[in-house]
């Protein structure tokens, strides 16, 4: 099975950063990515579906927490999990 590289745009960085400063527990996060990257379906209890609207047409979105998201993409061509974004529903979704 192929292991995908994670690849994460300068704005993922800057949301990761905050998440520590709320003191989110990254290891959550972790878990996640982890999954992601070994090509695996994230279990039910993280809500993952695709993203709707123009903007977000390849993203998928899932729940590390009922209020703390992951906003993604997989390319299974380049082999890599973009890391878009993460944060709350109001930090995404203004």
């Amino acid at each position: 099975m192929t292991r995908y590289s994670i690849q994460r745009t300068s704005q993922f960085k800057r949301d990761y950063k905050l998440a520590l400063r709320r003191g989110y527990d990254v290891a959550k996060l972790r878990v996640v990515v982890t999954i992601l990257m070994d090509g695996d379906r994230l279990p039910r209890e993280y809500l993952d579906h695709p993203l709707k609207g123009r903007d977000y047409k390849e993203y998928r979105e899932c729940h590390i927490e009922p209020d703390w998201l992951l906003i993604y993409k997989v390319d299974t061509g380049r082999c890599c999990v973009m890391l878009y974004r993460t944060g709350t529903h109001s930090d995404l979704f203004r």
